[in-house]
């Protein structure tokens, strides 16, 4: 096994801004490397901006500035947008002197092995797609974007690709290079088709890297920004990259021009190219055109960066298309995160506070969870090699369902009331396993969760820098007994989803304007219109008369958690449901919202209880206690809920 790792996002064109598609790639890139970190190799993750070409050009002049000038705002944005994240990287830019050394240096070993010549090209260009359009007539659209192509004759150097059909194929039947294995044969089919040599260089701009070679020519941007991977590794020894991580939509550049041009110039492939799908948003290809683009500052700022990630993990199956709304991540975000893996590690951790002073138990495990959590290890990383994030996660996730059920089962809340040792086993069993499995999760879980994953760790009371934990050392057992948790805290709060998505909403409705103003599309955002007079919000009643605080005093609210839901007959209005609250049986609760909730949205939820109420019958069921909610005059009850994740039978004060 080799002791470093390299890899590439994109060298991303600066004719756009950063949007949830460039970080998509990007924070899959960061998983990886951060994957193999933990197998103990050094790691690199080369990202960057490509900024030559006609759009860059004809950018620059509508904005009144320099191509430079235009490039490098946008390049700033893009690291800006990757620290924010808090991804290390490092980023290079085509317009560097150090780049323009390199695209020169390779392409003279191209023309002194016979790979290059002088001709002239006339066809159909799409400058959108900044490609040459075959077997386009005048007027036809680029069959990439849609958009017009744009008949040119230029005077050009040109790359014999055709010679290399043969080689090409030959890589792609002998060695695992692309990845995943129905886009290989996608390759594989339009190389048999034939290659046509390809044009290299324009006459037609001045913004790009010159030719060293007579007459005003510059380097075709593919030509140029594939060279980049290279030339920001150049002078330290990382070449050759152990993974290009792209889009599918230039897969071709990647899988056939960038191999051929090393080929050409003798010098080592790239180990492996991953192409991942796009995502949707509706449905729909996400386009500047059709005003359906995501930008990923809002989600992270109102989401969380960890929580993001994990979603775009969990949702996608790396390598196909996904689809995107604000719904489906809130969705996913409360019912993996805050009701699954947040409530597991606060209820475990709580636990081993309040029934063993703070202090990880010794004792036995629990045998079949134990089992499961080596086949857990085992298929995580065995998914994770095969960049199969979606599943590695779903093995994970069952894990922590089977000690979800596992607590339950056990009811630690009442063999912590007994006094017999047996007892006393049983409860230390529970909470050591409950606590290993969160360990385990912790380090799995740090290349996709980073900051929420060592907020557990430090929670668990480990000293250790977690991301120099060994994933390939992890095995069952290693929590130490004894030692003392450390402080606990909700890590993963609930997302109300319609405040949510209405902040998303308007921080991005901001974040359009100022990224339109950064490209040259709009002029600078206005300043915000000063503050509103205050108007109480129709179906809003104001407050009922005062009551003293020994009054409320005597309202005892709890947290509970809906362990089971389902309609009561001949009532359109009530669902009944078991609560636990930290008892040593759960709760019967009828209640009527079943017009705003189904029984499936409810179990697993937290919800806010008065638990003492004197109990009353509704259609024959004892409701021992009312779920709290609120609501509009007239309109829909919306349970009230928690941002952070607090532990069951905790008194609301």
């Amino acid at each position: 096994m080799s002791d470093k790792y390299y890899l590439t996002t994109p060298i991303y064109y600066v004719n756009s801004a950063p949007h949830l598609g460039t970080a998509y790639c990007t924070i899959a890139a960061d998983t990886i490397r951060r994957y193999h970190a933990m197998l103990g190799k050094q790691t690199l993750l080369v990202t960057g901006s490509d900024e030559h070409g006609q759009n860059v050009e004809r950018a620059a002049k509508k904005k009144g500035v320099t191509p430079l000038e235009f490039a490098g705002a946008v390049a700033e944005e893009f690291q800006a947008t990757w620290n924010r994240f808090q991804i290390p990287y490092r980023f290079i830019r085509t317009s560097d002197a150090r780049h323009h050394e390199t695209v020169q240096w390779l392409f003279q070993r191209c023309a002194a092995n016979g790979y290059i010549y002088p001709s002239k090209y006339t066809g159909q260009y799409c400058f959108s797609c900044e490609l040459y359009v075959n077997d386009a007539q005048a007027g036809d659209n680029c069959p990439d974007c849609g958009r017009p192509t744009e008949t040119v004759t230029e005077e050009n150097f040109f790359f014999k690709l055709s010679a290399f059909q043969d080689r090409l194929l030959e890589l792609y039947e002998t060695r695992d290079f692309i990845e995943p294995e129905f886009r290989k044969n996608e390759i594989v089919a339009f190389v048999k088709g034939g290659l046509k040599d390809l044009s290299i260089t324009r006459t037609s701009i001045e913004w790009g890297i010159p030719v060293p070679a007579e007459g005003k020519h510059v380097f075709y941007v593919w030509f140029d920004a594939l060279i980049s991977y290279m030339t920001a590794v150049k002078e330290d020894g990382w070449w050759p990259a152990d993974l290009h991580l792209i889009g599918k939509d230039i897969l071709r550049f990647h899988a056939v021009y960038w191999p051929a041009f090393l080929m050409a110039a003798d010098l080592p492939l790239p180990k492996k190219l991953f192409a991942h799908g796009w995502i949707l948003k509706d449905s729909l290809k996400m386009s500047k055109s059709r005003g359906n683009v995501v930008r990923p500052e809002p989600l992270r700022q109102v989401i969380g960066a960890d929580p993001l990630r994990y979603f775009l993990l969990r949702e996608i199956p790396f390598g196909h298309d996904g689809n995107f709304s604000y719904d489906s991540l809130i969705t996913r975000v409360n019912a993996d995160l805050a009701n699954g893996l947040g409530n597991l590690s606060n209820r475990t951790l709580t636990m081993i506070r309040q029934y063993r002073g703070g202090v990880i138990p010794a004792g036995s495990s629990n045998a079949a969870i134990a089992e499961e959590a080596a086949r857990t290890v085992a298929g995580f990383r065995e998914s994770f090699e095969k960049f199969e994030f979606h599943r590695a996660l779903e093995l994970l996730w069952a894990l922590i369902g089977m000690v979800d059920r596992a607590i339950v089962e056990y009811q630690p809340w009442a063999l912590a009331k007994k006094t017999d040792g047996e007892s006393a086993a049983k409860l230390d069993e529970i909470l050591y396993t409950a606590a290993e499995v969160v360990r385990i999760a912790a380090v799995l879980l740090h290349p996709v969760m980073p900051e929420a994953t060592s907020k557990l760790w430090a929670q668990l009371g480990r000293k250790s820098a977690l991301p120099l934990e060994r994933i390939d050392l992890l095995a069952w057992g290693q929590l130490p007994a004894g030692e003392s948790i450390g402080e606990v805290e909700a890590v993963f709060p609930r997302v109300d989803a319609k405040s949510a998505i209405e902040r998303i909403q308007e921080m991005d409705d901001k974040e359009v304007d100022r990224l339109n103003a950064l490209l040259g599309k709009t002029d600078a955002p206005a300043a915000a219109a000063g503050p509103q007079p205050w108007v109480r919000p129709e179906g809003v009643l104001p407050p009922s008369e005062t009551i003293t605080i020994e009054d409320f005093a005597k309202v005892d609210l709890r947290v509970g958690k809906v362990l089971t839901a389902e309609p009561v007959k001949g009532a359109d209005k009530l669902i009944h449901m078991t609560v636990d609250i930290a008892e040593e049986k759960p709760r019967c609760i009828v209640a009527g919202i079943a017009k705003a909730y189904t029984p499936e949205q409810l179990i697993g939820r937290k919800v806010v209880i008065v638990a003492n109420l004197v109990p009353r019958k509704l259609r024959g069921i004892e409701s021992q206690g009312m779920i709290v909610a609120a609501s509009l005059e007239g309109g829909s009850p919306v349970l009230a809920g928690f941002l952070e994740d607090v532990p069951v039978g905790a008194r609301l004060k």
